[in-house]
């Protein structure tokens, strides 16, 4: 989808030249221009952009949370299967009525693009296992682990850099996650009875959580790496993804999980076979949203605004594991949950400098050069 805004010329009619002079206007024209259809339309409006985009955020984390979050649910090749399915289906029915466009598949695309896709496997089968084992709020928060991974690659592999502050920021979100990780081992160890069972799970959903994080990280970077060559847009990555990834999953699921009848009945019980299917439904809708009012929010508003939207959401995230799947609400809980929304806007504040200043030092450069440019042309 182009974001380029259309702009609407009103055009004046001068009428016919007599004798060097031009006619009056005619009577019918407006004296003052109309607003045009984009300057009041709802996607040139900034709150309900950024509402759109936390919402759809939570609506993807709370329905994988339900599907996964089944003492028996093992089928999660089959989850992603689907949603990656109903992800191609929608955009393609968006393309249809042309509400968005993206590329028309190509082999030799496909076959650039295939190792990401394989990342993308990796990072989302190794998700879904981290946010079975742990609560939602621990996971929100041991996925701001990502960031230092993926800034310290840039570092290596794009020569970026890390400020004193983004530096500080990454201490905050390794401290908020000792911190959560901390009060959910205190809070199973608290369990009577089940404290071995309970710090057992956690721990399994730890080594998930770190697998998922490098995961990410090496998606990320080796994406940025690919769409350089592809000169791939938003839709395009998501189309040829889930595209790619649909036959490797399907594949997957029938030959690694269990089919049979009796495992079918424990991951789709009968008492609440509809609503899992409508949640695995709505969970495929939901990266479709997330992909569209991103794109949206930065539109609309700016990329400085989205980054810290980016931060900001972390919070609701958080809450919503608190609200809707009674997860452990307790002073070590809530600490990690402020420190890591913390660490987040730190995070977002340092990127805004960071972006000020290589602003103004291509502004500098531009004016050396005009200055130079200026001093030549008068000698």
């Amino acid at each position: 989808m182009s974001d380029e805004k259309k702009r609407d010329d009103f055009a004046i009619d001068l009428g016919e030249r007599r004798a060097d002079k031009f006619d009056a206007l005619p009577r019918s024209m407006p004296q003052t221009p109309q607003l045009s259809a984009p300057l009041v339309s709802p996607a040139n409006q900034g709150l309900l952009s950024i509402l759109s985009y936390c919402a759809s955020s939570i609506l993807m984390t709370t329905t994988n949370k339900y599907v996964l979050g089944g003492l028996d649910y093992n089928l999660n090749f089959l989850l992603l299967a689907v949603q990656s399915i109903v992800c191609v289906a929608a955009i393609q029915t968006l393309k249809s009525a042309s509400v968005i466009n993206y590329r028309d598949f190509n082999t030799d695309e496909a076959r650039k693009w295939f190792p990401i896709s394989l990342l993308l496997i990796g990072m989302i089968y190794t998700s879904t296992w981290a946010l079975k084992f742990l609560s939602i709020p621990v996971y929100t928060i041991f996925k701001n682990l990502t960031i230092p991974l993926i800034a310290y690659g840039e570092v290596l592999w794009f020569g970026g850099t890390v400020t004193p502050i983004a530096l500080f920021s990454f201490g905050l979100m390794v401290f908020s996650s000792i911190v959560a990780a901390w009060a959910d081992i205190q809070h199973a160890l608290s369990t009577m009875g089940e404290a071995h069972t309970q710090v057992s799970t956690l721990n399994t959903g730890y080594v998930w959580m770190f697998a998922n994080c490098f995961c990410t990280a090496a998606y990320v970077l080796c994406m940025r790496k690919r769409i350089k060559l592809t000169n791939f847009k938003d839709f395009d990555t998501m189309y040829y993804n889930n595209l790619l990834t649909i036959p490797i999953l399907v594949i997957a699921s029938i030959t690694l999980e269990d089919w049979s009848s009796a495992n079918l009945a424990k991951n789709f019980p009968p008492a609440n076979r509809t609503s899992i299917y409508l949640a695995m439904l709505f969970s495929g809708l939901s990266s479709v949203f997330i992909s569209y009012t991103s794109a949206w929010c930065v539109r609309v508003t700016s990329s400085t605004t989205y980054s810290m939207v980016g931060a900001l959401n972390k919070l609701p995230i958080a809450v919503s594991g608190l609200v809707f799947f009674d997860a452990p609400c307790t002073l070590g809980s809530v600490s990690a949950i402020a420190i890591g929304f913390v660490s987040g806007i730190v995070y977002a504040w340092a990127k805004m400098v960071q972006s000020g200043k290589s602003l103004v030092n291509r502004s500098t450069t531009v004016v050396s050069a005009s200055s130079q440019s200026h001093n030549q042309s008068m000698k």
